[in-house]
């Protein structure tokens, strides 16, 4: 699909797009409905005041990808890469997702809704989830390393299986979330404790 003027208007519904690259493209104002990218790749594409419905991505690029005041209603990612996007600007009426193995190292969610989110599976680094609400949220199977959690809403939060997330009780909301034993570390960490797991 070639760029268009951001002033057009674009409505697509249950088309799929495959091995597309639309790298660095001016993609604004288009409406996605019940679409499928697979294997799309969209560097640094401006996706600015478009709308994603229903759609899925499949092992799709989101590298810098600009995403202000784009809609996400009820939209998949599986095994995509999204590096350093800031999910923070995205609209905030259309903001619901489930992402599946997905590499999202370095993404933004300050203060955004993200309730009964599914992250199972996906690598985090280096996220921002300061004042998020992640209620519910599922981190099962996720690599949390240097994910900021501060002032963040994380109550019954599932976070059995994720490996190397530091999280401070005293700054988050913590109440009925899950963590195996193994985790207490994680929870922890700050008071150098040396805790006995019993397994000498």
């Amino acid at each position: 699909m070639a760029a268009k003027d951001e002033n057009d208007e674009l409505i697509y519904e249950r088309k799929e797009f495959l091995n597309i690259d639309f790298s660095e493209q001016t993609l604004r104002n288009i409406e996605y409905f019940q679409c499928t990218f697979e294997r799309c790749t969209f560097n640094k594409a401006d996706l600015s005041n478009s709308a994603f419905d229903k759609c899925t991505f499949k092992a799709c690029d989101f590298t810098m990808t600009v995403i202000s005041n784009t809609g996400f209603r009820d939209v998949i990612f599986s095994e995509c890469k999204l590096m350093g996007v800031d999910f923070a600007i995205a609209s905030k009426f259309m903001f619901s997702f489930k992402f599946e193995k997905c590499y999202m190292n370095y993404c933004v969610f300050f203060g955004r809704n993200l309730k009964s989110t599914n992250f199972s599976g996906c690598t985090l680094k280096e996220v921002d989830f300061t004042e998020a609400n992640l209620t519910s949220a599922i981190f099962t199977n996720a690599d949390l390393t240097l994910t900021k959690f501060s002032n963040t809403n994380l109550e019954k939060a599932d976070f059995r299986g994720s490996v190397n997330f530091s999280i401070e009780p005293e700054f988050n909301k913590l109440k009925k979330a899950k963590f195996s034993l193994l985790q207490l570390e994680g929870l922890l960490y700050k008071y150098q404790l040396d805790i006995d797991y019993g397994t000498n």
